[in-house]
This record gives structure tokens, sequence and C-alpha cells, in this order.
């Protein structure tokens, strides 16, 4: 080899392409953005799995305080001679609402929904007890995504849930 084309291989860094001295950083380079990105999706989808184990969770509590609410007792017909006392009902639909969005009767003044994101107790909605005697209570929550959702150009995922219970009063 001649001075020159030695000169000129090292200048311009042809030797580069023959050598195996960055070959693990090259391959690192390529490899780690969907390493991290597989990573950050098994992340993603977790959280949405978690939240929706959540919301179940609070909708089946609110379909167990429902289905042991005792109605309240109808007048006998005919009135009897000495009056019979009668039961008014005191748990509501509000109350079943509040204890699945919150998880408890009477949250404290800062606490905070069962699934970060969830709008308000009103979003729940309780279907009256069907003609076999089950109550339905559903609901549907926008689930609030990372930047990697919008950066795939995915659309919002709204998680939809319902939980069926059968009245058994008291």
């Amino acid at each position: 080899m001649t001075a020159l084309s030695n000169f000129i291989r090292k200048r311009l860094g042809l030797e580069l392409w023959s050598s195996q001295e960055g070959a693990v950083l090259a391959e690192a380079l390529l490899a780690v953005p969907f390493v991290t990105l597989f990573a950050v999706g098994i992340l993603e989808f977790g959280n949405i799995f978690w939240e929706r184990m959540q919301i179940d969770a609070g909708l089946r509590d609110a379909g167990r305080y429902m289905a042991r609410c005792r109605p309240p007792t109808p007048p006998p017909v005919p009135p009897p001679p000495v009056p019979l006392p009668t039961y008014v009902p005191t748990c509501n639909q509000a109350t079943a609402r509040t204890i699945a969005f919150y998880g408890t009767q009477t949250p404290a003044a800062d606490a905070k929904p069962r699934v970060p994101g969830w709008k308000e107790p009103a979003d729940i909605t309780i279907a009256p007890t069907d003609a076999d005697g089950n109550i339905t209570i559903s609901t549907a929550h926008i689930y609030q995504t990372s930047p990697l959702f919008g950066w795939l150009g995915l659309d919002a995922i709204t998680i939809h849930s319902f939980h069926e219970e059968r009245y058994i009063g008291w």
C-alpha cells in the first residue's frame, strides 16, 4: 500500500467499516429503543388492567350494598286495628355510588377515588332490579394514558365494566 492510500483510509475513516470495535455500541443503539418501548408498553397495559380491577372491585362492593337493601314495608291491606311498625330503608343509590367510587360510605373531605382520573360517582349507573331479581351496576371510565399512546397514535382507551348481583334483601 502506498502512503497516500493509508493516509486516505485513516483520514476519512474508511478503516471503521472493517473494524469490530464499535459493533456492540451500534447494536445497542439499535436495540435499546425497541426494548424500552416494549417495557413501557408492558407497564402501561399493566396499569390499564390494574385500573380495571379497581373499578370491578368498586362496582362489586356497590352491588353487594344494594343487594342487601331491605325494601320499605308496604302498608297492609286492609289496615289492621293496631298499626304495625313500618320500615323505611336507609340505603340509597347515592351511597352505593360513593362506595364504588371511594371504597367507603363516608369518605374524608380529601379522599381520592379508587382509580386516578375517575371523574365523579355520578358516572356509575345503577339499574333497577330486573325481573330475575338482579341489580346491575355499570360504568365507563376513560383511561388517562401516558404520552406513549399519543406518540403511537392510539386513541383514548375507555374501560367499560359492569357487575350483576342477585337481590337478597335482609
